[in-house]
C-alpha cells in the first residue's frame, strides 16, 4: 500500500462525504442558488473532514487545481506571509472562475497576520475565495469570524466510522469481523484519518485476507475486553481484588493502559447514563459490541452496585495521568484502591 487509505479514499464529491450532511447539504443548496460566499471557516476536530471538503467545494466552485492554493498556516504565520498572499490574491485565475484559497490551522497565524488578513477579507478581489479550517475556533478573531460563512463540523459515530472501515477494508480485498471495525472505530476518537491510518497498520501486517480481532489488538496495544469487564464489575462489587488483578494482566500482556483507560472511561459513562437516563444510554451503547452492551445493561441494573459518579470521576483522572506515569497502570490502580476503600493489613 504505497499510497496511504486517507488519501486514496478521500472524499471526490459531496454525496462521498460522511457524517457532515448538514454542512454538505448547506453548501449544495447555496451553490445551486448562486449564492456562493467569499469567505467560509470549518471548524472541528482533526480528522474530521474539513480538507476534503474545502478541496470538494473548490471544485464546486469552479477553480482547477492550478488555481486552488493549498496554505499551513503553522508555517506561514507572520505579516510578510499574508503580504505576499494579498499580492497573489491580485492576480487573476490561471484558468478558472475563481482563485480559491484554503488556508488550514488558521488560528496559528500572528496577530499581527490576522490584523493584516482582515484588510483583505474587508476587500477581497471579486475573484477569490478563502476557506479558512481550525481546530481551535476560540483562537480565531471574532473580526475574523464574522466575516466568514461559519461551519462547524462533527465528529462521526462509531457506526458511521465502522462502516466506512469495513467497506475499505473490503475494496482492499480483505473481510473485517465485525468487532474489528468497532475496536478501530472506537481508538480513532471520531478521527477519519486515524481510523484508516490504524486500519492500514492492521492490512499491512495481517497475515491472510481476514483479519481477526487478535490481529487488531496486537497492532493497536488494545486490552482484551474481558478484561476491562472484569474491573467494572470489581468496581461495582466493590472487589478491588479482581480488578487490580486484572489491570495486572492487562499490563502482562503489554496491553496499552492508555487505550485501557479510555475504554473504562467510555464504558463508565455508558453503565451510568443507562442508569441516569436509559435512552441516552442505549443510544450511546448501539455502538459496543453485543456482548460488551449485554454486559453494561446488567451491571446498570444492579441496585447494590458502588460504581457512581465518583468512580467515572477518578477514571478519567487515571486516564489523564497514564501518559505521564512511570508505570503506565499505576494511576488506574490507584483510581481502584481509592473506590475500593480501606483495606486492613
Amino acid at each position: 500500500m504505497a499510497t496511504s487509505l486517507y488519501q486514496k479514499y478521500r472524499p471526490q464529491k459531496f454525496p462521498d462525504v460522511l457524517g457532515q450532511d448538514h454542512i454538505t447539504k448547506a453548501l449544495q443548496g447555496a451553490l445551486k442558488e448562486k449564492h456562493a460566499g467569499h469567505a467560509y471557516l470549518f471548524v472541528g476536530s482533526r480528522g474530521t473532514g474539513k480538507t476534503s471538503i474545502a478541496r470538494i467545494l473548490a471544485r464546486e466552485l469552479g477553480a482547477s487545481d492550478a488555481d486552488t492554493h493549498e496554505i499551513d498556516a503553522a508555517s506561514n504565520t507572520g505579516v510578510d506571509n499574508i503580504r505576499q498572499l494579498r499580492e497573489e490574491a491580485a492576480v487573476l485565475p490561471f484558468e478558472s472562475e475563481r482563485k480559491v484559497y484554503i488556508i488550514d490551522e488558521v488560528h496559528m497565524l500572528s496577530k499581527g497576520a490576522f490584523n493584516a488578513f482582515l484588510k483583505l477579507l474587508e476587500e477581497p478581489p471579486s475573484h477569490v475565495v478563502f476557506i479558512l479550517a481550525t481546530t481551535e475556533l476560540e483562537k480565531v478573531p471574532e473580526t475574523i469570524q464574522s466575516r466568514c460563512q461559519v461551519f462547524t463540523f462533527k465528529k462521526p459515530t462509531q457506526k458511521v466510522l465502522s462502516e466506512m472501515v469495513t467497506r475499505v477494508a473490503k475494496s482492499e480485498g480483505f473481510s473485517l469481523e465485525a468487532a474489528c471495525a468497532e475496536l478501530i472505530a472506537l481508538l480513532s476518537e471520531g478521527s477519519f484519518r486515524d481510523a484508516l491510518s490504524t486500519l492500514q497498520k492492521i492490512l499491512t501486517s495481517s497475515s491472510d485476507k481476514k483479519v481477526s480481532l487478535e490481529e487488531v489488538v496486537a497492532v493497536t496495544g488494545a486490552p482484551k475486553i474481558g478484561l476491562v469487564q472484569d474491573v467494572l464489575s470489581g468496581l461495582s462489587s466493590g472487589d478491588g481484588e479482581k480488578a487490580l488483578s486484572a489491570l495486572r494482566e492487562a499490563a502482562k500482556a503489554n496491553a496499552d493502559m492508555g487505550i485501557f483507560a479510555l475504554l473504562l472511561v467510555q464504558r463508565l459513562r455508558i453503565l451510568l447514563l443507562m442508569r441516569y437516563a436509559p435512552d441516552l444510554g442505549q443510544e450511546l451503547a448501539a455502538d459496543l459490541p453485543d456482548t460488551d452492551r449485554e454486559f453494561l445493561i446488567t451491571l446498570s441494573k444492579d441496585a447494590a452496585s458502588k460504581i457512581h459518579s465518583e468512580t467515572l470521576r477518578k477514571a478519567i483522572q487515571a486516564s489523564i495521568e497514564t501518559s505521564r506515569s512511570p508505570v503506565p497502570e499505576l494511576p488506574l490502580e490507584l483510581a481502584v484502591m481509592e473506590l475500593s476503600g480501606p483495606k486492613s493489613a
